[in-house]
């Protein structure tokens, strides 16, 4: 028998390697990153290393994300949403993006980062639009006998404070900056969807939020299935599937170890803004 004889009867397919799929889960509000013991938010400087160690793997056949996020800052979902990408097409891994509850405004941009999203039914998908929101105390301060005093160098420079009358030039700069911005998020939209997408500009973009089933339609999304299910049905029932990250341990929380603990003002106050971005979509 010779060595090709050989080779031909051993057991090869034995020796094949699982395929491999990473899980990174994208969930909660997207901000700055500087969330306390209490809140964490989704940022670039806080995913990197996940995302890193996500397409690092051998055997790798896909990066799958979670996603349950009601949005937040549109520039760390650009760079999240950016930084997926890169590191798609320089290891040439396809990346598919499960929607769980929410991906609305920033959490549906995250998820345009995919090559494919899927949904429940009942997902709440889109807000393809910008919001700003605030309070004015002009009026209460005046009450009290409170005295607000501002100097400042350039015409714009206290613009919008909640403490002075609203002026309508601040409103006016405030909603060209918000065009500027909504712009940019529906260019990426057209940019990953393409001729996916069914609906008009005024359907798509006005803000609006749809249901899981409602989004196939629009071809926001690609189709309804969970990550599990989708996954095995993708790879076979042997595809291995190992989520990646998952922030501080219990452990560091309990004992203030936990990156950049702030006070418990800060917290209360950002629990708050956390509870707001969720209310708006029923949750």
């Amino acid at each position: 028998m010779d060595i090709h004889d050989l080779l031909g009867r051993l057991p090869f397919k034995a020796l094949k390697p699982q395929p491999l799929v990473t899980v990174v889960r994208l969930s909660g509000v997207i901000g700055d990153g500087r969330g306390s013991g209490m809140q964490r938010s989704l940022s670039l400087a806080a995913l990197a290393g996940t995302l890193e160690k996500a397409f690092k793997p051998k055997h790798l056949v896909a990066v799958a994300l979670a996603i349950n996020s009601p949005g937040g800052s549109p520039v760390q979902s650009s760079l999240i949403a950016g930084r997926i990408r890169q590191l798609a097409n320089e290891k040439k891994v396809p990346v598919f993006a499960f929607v769980e509850d929410v991906a609305a405004s920033g959490g549906y941009w995250l998820a345009t980062a995919a090559d494919e999203i899927y949904v429940d039914r009942a997902s709440i998908v889109g807000s393809i639009g910008v919001v700003s929101a605030g309070f004015g105390f002009a009026q209460l301060i005046e009450k009290i006998g409170i005295e607000r005093r501002v100097h400042a160098q350039g015409s714009r420079k206290a613009m919008l404070d909640p403490f002075r009358p609203e002026q309508a030039d601040d409103v006016t700069r405030l909603l060209a900056l918000q065009v500027e911005l909504h712009d940019g998020f529906k260019a990426e939209v057209r940019r990953r969807r393409g001729e996916k997408l069914k609906g008009d500009d005024a359907t798509l973009f006005e803000g609006d939020i749809w249901t899981g089933h409602k989004a196939v339609e629009l071809g926001l999304v690609d189709g309804i299935g969970d990550l599990r299910s989708h996954l095995r049905s993708r790879f076979g029932d042997k595809v291995k599937m190992t989520v990646v990250g998952g922030g501080d341990s219990w452990l560091r929380r309990r004992f203030g170890l936990a990156s950049a603990p702030g006070s418990w003002a800060q917290d209360v106050l950002m629990a708050i803004e956390e509870r707001l971005h969720w209310s708006r979509y029923g949750f």
